[in-house]
């Protein structure tokens, strides 16, 4: 490598596994996805809604709670299985799950929208749609 075209202080561009790539991006996924529901908290009548037994048109029961802890579960998972699955069933995994949050995630907008939630939403289904980028592009081995 020649070593004289390098300007000096240049900076050391380091290449990130695409398996990080794809854990950082659920995790940035993840924060988004609570927080645009914890804020949801701030909205005027959630609080009366969420006391008085309903969350959206939905009654909340121990059924209702376990349903809404099994979807936020998944993409928190794959958190960690984004780096520890084989690449191909990592790669497929990672299409099918981001694949099938896009429309629930654009679900999530049914009813009254406030701009957080449309944001939050756009910024969520772009992260999904990168992840779906990565895991359809995944390098392959040259033989």
């Amino acid at each position: 490598m020649d070593t004289q075209k390098i300007p000096q202080n240049a900076l050391e561009d380091i290449k990130v596994n695409l398996k990080l790539k794809l854990a950082a991006l659920w995790a940035s996924f993840m924060f988004l996805y609570l927080y645009v529901d914890y804020f949801h908290l701030f909205m005027p009548g959630a609080l009366e809604d969420l006391l008085a037994g309903k969350a959206f048109v939905f009654e909340i029961t121990q059924a209702f709670l376990l349903i809404v802890l099994a979807a936020v579960t998944i993409p928190a998972l794959m958190i960690f299985l984004s780096v520890a699955l084989p690449a191909n069933v990592n790669r497929w995994t990672n299409l099918i799950v981001a694949a099938i949050h896009i429309p629930y995630m654009l679900f999530n907008l049914a009813g009254e929208a406030w701009m957080h939630m449309v944001f939050g939403a756009v910024v969520e289904v772009i992260l999904l749609g990168l992840i779906i980028r990565y895991a359809w592009k995944w390098p392959r081995i040259e033989t």
